[in-house]
């Protein structure tokens, strides 16, 4: 897909070193953000220092509600290059309440894998999901929890045994409560 000519200059004003600009310009990407300028947006919570600017980005990404998001998000997750900024990425995969049954196995492989924090995080994303696995997937990682269970730490074993009782008995539907 070709990056049209408003997704360039957004992404060309979040490199300003104009501290007001780049907090217009997340705002503007809340507003009619896409795929292309949320890969920006993710970079600029790499490179940049201020603080008022990685807040602002944050609660963007909390306040996700575009499902074409999803698979950008879960890139940036996987991308090495943002490591220092996993934690709060996989943060905001809960938060946005967006779907991300489909990745499952990449949430429980978070929580085999990495540190304690990511591992929290990822652990709550599997909480909130919501939404038909087939059971296949299921399956296979309840195999696999099983064996990652034998090496686990104690805080990963509750995070690896809560995930047992939760992914055999994800909702169908969201149930809201007045």
């Amino acid at each position: 897909m070709e990056i049209d000519l408003k997704s360039k200059k957004i992404i060309a004003d979040l490199k300003s070193s104009d501290q007001e600009l780049v907090l217009e310009t997340i705002e503007l990407v809340r507003e009619s953000g896409n795929r292309h300028t949320l890969a920006g947006i993710i970079e600029l919570l790499h490179d940049t220092e201020h603080i008022e600017i990685k807040k602002s980005i944050l609660n963007l990404l909390s306040e996700l509600k575009d499902k074409e998001s999803i698979p950008v998000l879960i890139a940036a997750i996987q991308n090495e290059k943002y490591i220092s900024e996993r934690k709060d990425l996989v943060s905001s995969c809960w938060q946005n309440g967006l779907t991300y049954n489909e990745y499952l196995p990449f949430f429980i492989d978070l929580i085999i894998r990495e540190e304690f924090l990511i591992a929290f995080e990822a652990f709550t994303v599997i909480e909130n999901m919501v939404g038909k696995i087939e059971e296949k997937v299921i399956d296979a990682e309840i195999i696999k929890i099983n064996e990652a269970l034998k090496d686990a730490t104690e805080q990963k074993a509750y995070f690896l045994n809560s995930s047992l009782s939760i992914i055999q008995d994800i909702p169908e539907k969201q149930e809201y409560v007045d």
